[in-house]
């Protein structure tokens, strides 16, 4: 067993992130497509400003219809990974879309040269198949999650998409509520297994573990028998 980069907790074996750390990525990425739609509802046109009395427009400029850090977050730039400061207003598309850039050059591939001979080396993009949009980007790196997984670099991966994504909630307000289910965790035993608002499946927020819904309910039910059969043991 491995340790974790970001917690004292353990990793899985070849792993930098613990199941509870890999479980917030997931759940980040899965989230950040939704709120920057709630963010774009922001963005309106720029009234007109009021005439003056002399037939004037009474301002020498419209004010600003929105805040420029909403405008920020989703319009083009740059941002780098490896030396990130950016002061809190780096756009979300060039956030997703360096860090693809970044895990991808990690990532070996299989070439051959002019003369036939066989090359390992790093890919040259990322290629999302739903476009170098947002949700694109979203999509491409939960895909690649479990590998960014493996590389040291997901410590910061973490840091700087919890970064966006609290920075994002402080304008939207819009935090996923997590609902508690009754049965314990099949992993650690602990009674921290929600659902989270627009998140497929049930994560324990003790140590990571995902399961399906379906999963969750085979567990319940066993964990259910379990119980009542403890009872009426009692019972007899």
């Amino acid at each position: 067993m491995a340790s974790c980069a970001i917690c004292p907790r353990t990793a899985d074996e070849g792993q930098h992130a613990c199941p509870l750390h890999a479980a917030e990525m997931r759940e980040w990425l899965a989230e950040l497509p939704a709120q920057a739609r709630l963010l774009e509802q922001f963005v309106a046109p720029g009234s007109r400003p009021p005439a003056s009395r002399t037939g004037g427009t009474g301002r020498a400029h419209s004010p600003v219809p929105v805040d420029l850090r909403v405008l920020v977050l989703l319009g083009p730039g740059r941002y780098d990974p490896t030396g990130a400061d950016d002061d809190g207003v780096a756009p979300i598309r060039a956030v997703l879309g360096a860090w693809a850039g970044h895990i991808t050059y990690h990532y070996p591939a299989a070439t051959r040269d002019a003369h036939g001979a066989a090359r390992t080396m790093p890919c040259e993009q990322a290629w999302p198949a739903k476009g170098e949009t947002i949700t694109g980007w979203c999509v491409w790196l939960l895909g690649y999650l479990p590998f960014a997984l493996t590389l040291p670099l997901v410590a910061d991966l973490h840091a700087q998409l919890g970064d966006l994504i609290h920075r994002i909630r402080d304008l939207t307000h819009a935090v996923p509520h997590r609902h508690h289910k009754v049965a314990g965790c099949p992993k650690c035993q602990a009674f921290d297994l929600a659902a989270v608002d627009g998140q497929e499946g049930i994560t324990c927020f003790a140590c990571g573990h995902h399961l399906t819904d379906a999963e969750y309910d085979q567990h319940a039910a066993a964990s259910l028998r379990t119980y009542r059969e403890a009872a009426d043991g009692a019972a007899a």
